[in-house]
């Protein structure tokens, strides 16, 4: 009977506590939270690129360095979530003096994004759809893992931008993703973010394929077999 009790205060503190008007501060927190079902607590969206058609409607508090203030103190948010990436510094500092609730959400590992969805879900009031979701995805992460696993991995170099040429460092999520699927990001030694390498630098660490978000930037290394 205790047990039940005590479950029951959790339950009503955590409706009390739930967020009700959400702004977030990056496209990939306002999907977790449309995959929470809570996509009614979404008030505000910081726009960067095509959105789901489920948050068409939200309206927008500007793009990637592009902050707009005062339309995000107009809607009266009770929680910002927020990438440290999507928002300057300064931004970050004002948003803070005004004393709004922030959850700032910054994995570096795919382990760490599962742990992620448990403490969205509970500040929105939706601590079993955060459960459901960690281990739906903690289910694929190990499918994947069994089934792309290697004795040696793929080496890969996983390109950011190809004028000035970027990657990313082994802190990164998408180093692990790489490992997920039985690779290996070639610049993981580098602590950076997001490192500015050379070709030659590339050509030297030999990778088996070069990865990219957009084709047209691969058209450079046809040139090397």
């Amino acid at each position: 009977m205790r047990g039940v009790l005590l479950a029951l205060l959790l339950l009503q503190a955590t409706s009390l506590l739930a967020a009700e008007r959400v702004v977030s501060l990056a496209p990939s927190l306002s999907e977790i939270v449309l995959e929470l079902g809570a996509a009614d607590t979404l008030v505000g969206v910081l726009d960067g690129g095509d959105r789901p058609q489920a948050l068409a409607h939200v309206p927008s508090v500007g793009r990637y360095g592009q902050l707009e203030m005062e339309t995000l103190l107009a809607l009266q948010p009770d929680l910002l979530l927020v990438w440290p990436g999507s928002i300057s510094a300064a931004q970050r500092a004002q948003l803070q003096a005004f004393d709004i609730p922030m959850l700032v959400l910054e994995p570096h590992s795919l382990d760490e994004l599962a742990r992620q969805f448990l403490i969205i879900g509970e500040r929105l009031g939706r601590p079993q759809a955060g459960q459901r979701l960690r281990d739906r995805f903690v289910a694929g992460l190990e499918e994947l893992r069994a089934r792309y696993r290697r004795d040696e991995p793929l080496p890969v170099f996983y390109q950011v931008w190809d004028a000035p040429l970027y990657t990313v460092g082994g802190g990164q999520i998408i180093s692990d993703a790489l490992q997920v699927c039985g690779a290996r990001n070639v610049f993981a030694d580098l602590q950076l973010p997001a490192p500015q390498v050379s070709i030659e630098a590339v050509l030297q660490r030999d990778p088996a394929l070069v990865l990219a978000s957009d084709a047209r930037q691969l058209q450079a290394w046809t040139r090397w077999p």
